[in-house]
């Protein structure tokens, strides 16, 4: 037992690295990358700290280069379900009693290790397994996981230091419990920092969790789960758990033992899993909470007294960087007609200097989407645009998928403000234009509010501080991440938490102790230094 009262180290976001040519990291992340590319692996699950092979695998392939095989990963079922959920309650009592300290402890040290001596080797895995620059694994699975373990475990300690008040004669205390049951963390293909946030930030409060990363993304997936292990994570804390989403995700919805969700994905199948919790609500021991953020069709909007060279770069880096595979990526634009020949001009020079392919080749901006059912659904977009009276394509259009998933960044304008591509989550390189006329402002931000069901993120451009008034509150609704003169994207932990709602998400900000708060479950203790003798009150006299 540890007396003292303990502080956890105030955070600081992670620098960013330049990897310039010959520095340092450079020259490491090329090496950790040639060493993933000599070798293929077998990837087991892990259940209670056991590597399980179920013989039942699935190829992992670049997707720049689709015929280079990383190696392959066990698939788990529904008995390997049951064996985590097992092993998760077994490992429940002893690690939710550690002392708080002691869980801090193993995460801070992952922070540590992955800035240190992981960091190479969990960038150079998310670069060849998600085809993301080097730039863009930098600050994904280097930088923002950093700062998750850092911020979230300062986070849980300001959280539990928030007790109440106590009148003379009794102490008030609050502790923050971890749930009963178990956590099931659902992590997505484009960002590691997510794929490593959403098993961890539960387990740190004390909860033990079954983690099924996205099928595209176990290669990364599991290089993190090795460096929580060499950080002191004990087995059946985190149970690792590929596979499809029927195979694990329908037995894991009919467990009485379910105590929480932690899903990043689509919308469809956030809403299926809601469903189904609902319809299996009589048989659970608990009411599970539900954090998750989906999809968004995030947008630019900007009035006529907009900084134009400063929309181009936004509007190119927030619609094209990892291939707009982002939830967060400029997907929809709205531009006055006064404005629409200079931006056209100087958005389609800059954007026809984009150079797309290996991410080995650091001069690349772009390289290719994540697998074939991701080309095959984003092309069908462009063909559709192609075909459209209703639409021109300024930029791009063309597509490969011969050697790599290959899609050029592609600019659409359309004539229709509901035109099917302003209005559908893309999760591509794909930006939509809408050109309107300046007199229409006001009608036209309404129009934005109102064309798409997500609230993820959205940025307004304008110099006139009036302008931006009436679109922060027109758009009040429209995302839960606002951006003034910006791009959409790129939300840092700890300086701006991140979701959305309407068919977003929750909004339950990752990054922000509002979210650790929601895998805690508190309990008051009230206790009497001196008990009354006398049971009557004064108001009982004759």
């Amino acid at each position: 037992m540890s007396n003292a009262i303990f502080k956890v180290p105030e955070p600081i976001n992670e620098v960013v690295l330049s990897y310039k040519k010959n520095s340092k990291e450079r020259n490491e992340i090329i090496s950790a990358i040639n060493n993933f590319k000599a070798q293929q692996i077998e990837i087991p699950l892990i259940i209670g700290g056991k590597e399980i092979r179920t013989g039942k695998t699935e190829e992992m392939v670049i997707p720049h280069n689709h015929k280079h095989v990383l190696g392959i990963y066990h698939k788990a079922g529904k008995e390997e379900v049951k064996m985590a959920i097992e092993a998760a309650l077994a490992a429940r009592k002893e690690w939710s009693e550690m002392p708080w300290e002691q869980r801090v402890s193993i995460f801070l040290k992952a922070a540590d290790l992955l800035a240190g001596s992981w960091r190479a080797r969990i960038n150079a895995a998310t670069m060849l397994a998600q085809s993301k620059t080097v730039y863009q694994a930098e600050i994904d699975s280097a930088c923002e996981l950093i700062d998750f373990w850092r911020f979230n475990s300062y986070f849980m300690a300001q959280i539990m230091s928030d007790q109440p008040y106590s009148p003379r004669g009794m102490w008030n205390r609050v502790e923050y419990r971890a749930l009963e049951g178990f956590i099931f963390a659902v992590t997505p293909f484009n960002f590691s920092s997510i794929a490593g946030n959403l098993p961890t930030a539960p387990a740190m409060v004390g909860n033990v969790v079954l983690w099924k990363p996205a099928s595209s993304a176990v290669f990364s997936a599991y290089q993190i789960l090795m460096l929580l292990k060499e950080a002191g994570l004990p087995d059946g804390v985190i149970n690792f758990v590929p596979g499809t989403g029927g195979n694990v995700g329908n037995p894991v919805m009919e467990s009485p033992d379910l105590a929480g969700i932690h899903f990043t994905g689509s919308t469809a199948v956030f809403q299926n899993m809601w469903k189904t919790i609902g319809n299996n609500i009589s048989k659970m021991k608990y009411y599970p909470r539900i954090v998750g953020e989906t999809g968004g069709k995030d947008f630019i909007f900007v009035h006529n007294s907009a900084d134009i060279d400063g929309v181009v770069v936004a509007a190119l880096r927030g619609a094209f960087e990892y291939q707009g595979q982002k939830c967060s990526a400029a997907s929809r634009m709205y531009i006055p007609k006064s404005r629409w020949n200079e931006f056209k001009t100087k958005y389609v020079n800059e954007v026809n200097k984009i150079k797309m392919g290996d991410v080995e080749d650091f001069t690349n901006f772009m390289s290719a989407v994540i697998d074939k059912g991701a080309f095959e659904s984003i092309t069908e977009y462009i063909k559709f645009a192609e075909k459209s009276d209703e639409a021109e394509i300024i930029t791009g259009g063309k597509y490969d998928d011969s050697k790599g998933y290959f899609i050029e960044p592609t600019t659409i304008v359309t004539t229709n403000p509901k035109f099917k591509t302003m209005q559908e989550e893309i999760f591509g390189p794909v930006l939509t234009i809408y050109v309107y006329e300046d007199e229409k402002f006001e009608e036209t931000v309404q129009l934005c509010d109102s064309t798409s069901p997500y609230a993820l993120t959205g940025a307004i451009w304008s110099q006139d501080r009036n302008k931006l008034i009436y679109m922060m509150n027109g758009l009040r609704n429209a995302a839960g991440n606002f951006y003034i003169n910006d791009k959409p994207t790129a939300a840092v932990v700890g300086q701006q938490p991140f979701g959305g709602g309407r068919s977003s998400g929750t909004n339950d900000k990752a990054g922000s102790a509002m979210n650790i708060l929601r895998w805690m479950t508190a309990r008051t203790i009230k206790e009497t230094f001196e008990p009354p003798k006398d049971w009557t009150y004064p108001f009982m006299e004759e």
